[in-house]
């Protein structure tokens, strides 16, 4: 993969060197095209998971963030909660990395499988997310040591590496800032309308950086209570957090521009990182 608009971006690193534990005998192919369940790109049937690295097309200020896309562990939002994320950061001098996690094994097309499973109130759906959620988490935890282990090499502070991640993709930014792993963990987090199931939040680890939570009150899916939960976490454990809920919003918004006091929150991510990090 070369240059992607003005955007500097690498070949995909795969975060494992043979096959990732946990998923072995998994025979899907990852597949990338325009769902049209969801109205963006998407990647679905992640089996080899990997890191795509994108440099700075300002002056690098030596801070990096793992970006972690949404997509119900079905898939991931390539562009709006990947790409397009990336591009903001990357223009402000941050050295992104969009990280392809493991999702549930599919068939065509598992975005419009998802939708019309959950249409039709199939809960075991929920099942399927709980069984890869954990490998996912394991991705982000992977990730975040590649990027420490080759820091060097992409012109970063190993001290200065945040991890964000969107709906599914907060949940892993949450397994990876509760990580026992000190080596994994990020010295700041901002999960965006993030789930939190299957999370026992717990109290913070020692050592936690800030984290920076991004919800709608009007999240279709109910995630509102999932940020707030977290905040409080945060909050009872004395470590800097800082929660935006705005009114309206709903869930997925990302990287898309829908008019609302919402298209304006990696605004004040920004605003919140320089003096976080």
């Amino acid at each position: 993969m070369g240059q992607s608009g003005v955007m500097f971006v690498d070949e995909p690193i795969r975060l494992y060197e043979g096959v990732a534990p946990g998923s072995e005998g998994w025979t899907n192919v990852e597949r990338r095209y325009p769902s049209e369940s969801w109205n963006t790109e998407v990647v679905t049937n992640v089996v080899v998971p990997t890191l795509v690295p994108v440099h700075p097309s300002v002056a690098a200020n030596g801070t990096a963030v793992v970006i972690a896309p949404g997509g119900g562990f079905f898939g991931l939002s390539i562009e709006s909660e990947g790409f397009g994320v990336a591009e903001r950061l990357t223009a402000a001098g941050f050295m992104a990395f969009v990280l392809q996690y493991r999702l549930v094994p599919g068939g065509h097309d598992p975005v419009a499988e998802l939708s019309e499973r959950a249409l039709a109130g199939d809960s075991s759906v929920y099942d399927d997310m709980a069984a890869v959620a954990p490998l996912a988490g394991a991705d982000g935890e992977a990730a975040m040591r590649l990027v420490r282990a080759r820091a060097d090499e992409f012109g970063i502070d190993p001290n200065r590496v945040g991890f964000m991640g969107f709906s599914a993709g907060g949940n892993v930014a949450v397994r990876v800032a509760y990580s026992p792993d000190p080596a994994a963990r990020p010295n700041f987090v901002a999960p965006i309308y993030a789930t939190t199931r299957g999370i026992d939040l717990g109290d913070p680890p020692a050592g936690s950086g800030p984290m920076f939570l991004v919800v709608a009150s009007d999240d279709e899916l109910g995630l509102t209570s999932d940020s707030i939960g977290l905040y409080e976490r945060w909050r009872a454990a004395e470590l800097p957090v800082e929660l935006h809920a705005y009114a309206r919003g709903g869930h997925g918004f990302g990287m898309r521009t829908q008019h609302l006091p919402s298209d304006t929150w990696i605004d004040r991510f920004l605003d919140w990182v320089a003096p976080s990090t």
